[in-house]
């Protein structure tokens, strides 16, 4: 399976739904493909300006490395050097803070998703309900 448009905007609709319902910041939703191509963003009216990229940077540094930021933040922790090295390889669109998923289908996997905007711990709520709600399973670590 491919991470479809449709499952993209599932995926966004119910993180911005848990958003509104836990009545968090605005956000900012970011949803790659396994190749870490863009299906599908959106950002809510008052988000400010840096969340799609920091979004982004959460997905893509998910993707890029086969781990949720989460874990990527705790590799962070342990090898700075070597974290800081991959982001400059990247470009610096790597984020090591929670609120950056997997997305599994089954074993495969199929995209990523990023979320800014609220705390990280927040972001990473959300996005896991927005994965979830999609009939799909987020990998946080």
């Amino acid at each position: 399976m491919s991470l479809s448009l449709a499952t993209a905007n599932t995926i966004i609709t119910a993180a911005l739904a848990k958003a509104r319902a836990e009545g968090m910041k605005p956000l900012s939703v970011i949803v790659l493909d396994a190749r870490a191509s863009l299906v599908a963003a959106q950002s809510e009216d008052g988000v400010s300006i840096m969340r799609p990229k920091i979004a982004h940077g959460k997905a893509n540094g998910a993707i890029q490395l086969g781990m949720g930021s989460r874990a990527l933040m705790n590799r962070a922790e342990q090898q700075a050097y070597f974290v800081s090295a991959i982001n400059g390889t990247a470009g610096g669109d790597l984020v090591p803070v929670p609120g950056g998923c997997l997305v599994m289908d089954g074993d495969q996997l199929i995209g990523a998703v990023g979320i800014s905007g609220d705390t990280s711990d927040n972001d990473e709520a959300a996005v896991v309900a927005g994965i979830e709600a999609a009939g799909l399973t987020a990998v946080t670590g």
